[in-house]
């Protein structure tokens, strides 16, 4: 597990979870990222600007997609991205996030795989893939409504990627349906 600086207590008051590579350790294996991505409301930003401007972050960058890029004060950790959103969901998902294995907050499943596709990145394509092998079957129609609801438009590269995943990844097995095949 890739190690993060203590977020928790430079943002502590501050609303935020962990999207991007960070963020899927919540879901499945780790994959290496070379930086930390958050997502804060945009409301927010000038106080985590100034939340890691005081922890020793310097401002390097602004983010074509909202938010600002922060460098640390230590040369061996990633610089974070924060990005800035005010979607009509965002305050209800920050309000209740999942958590990882090391205790960060992250964007819950559904609203992760969402950004990602906006996104639309290679990489982004390729994390929902493997996020939607790792998805159990019953899971899927409710984020299939959230893309229809906030993005349908990209509601054929959503069941495009489902059938991708599938094919990769095999069918995803239920829980329910594991506990019964192990009673066999």
């Amino acid at each position: 597990m890739q190690t993060l600086p203590d977020l928790r207590t430079i943002l502590a008051g501050i609303r935020w979870v962990l999207v991007g590579g960070m963020a899927l350790r919540a879901y499945m294996p780790e994959r290496m990222t070379l930086d930390i991505d958050i997502l804060v409301h945009e409301r927010d930003s000038t106080a985590v600007q100034q939340a890691l401007l005081t922890a020793g972050y310097m401002v390097i960058a602004q983010l074509s997609i909202g938010g600002f890029t922060m460098s640390p004060p230590v040369a061996s950790q990633m610089p974070i991205d924060v990005l800035t959103r005010a979607d009509p969901w965002l305050d209800r998902v920050l309000d209740a996030p999942t958590y990882d294995q090391a205790g960060y907050p992250v964007l819950a499943r559904p609203y992760l795989l969402l950004l990602k596709l906006q996104a639309g990145r290679s990489q982004d394509l390729a994390d929902i893939q493997r996020l939607l092998g790792m998805t159990p079957h019953h899971q899927r129609p409710p984020i299939r409504d959230l893309v229809a609801q906030y993005s349908p438009e990209f509601l054929e590269d959503y069941d495009a990627l489902v059938t991708l995943a599938d094919l990769e990844f095999g069918p995803p097995i239920d829980p329910a349906n594991e506990a019964s095949m192990s009673d066999e």
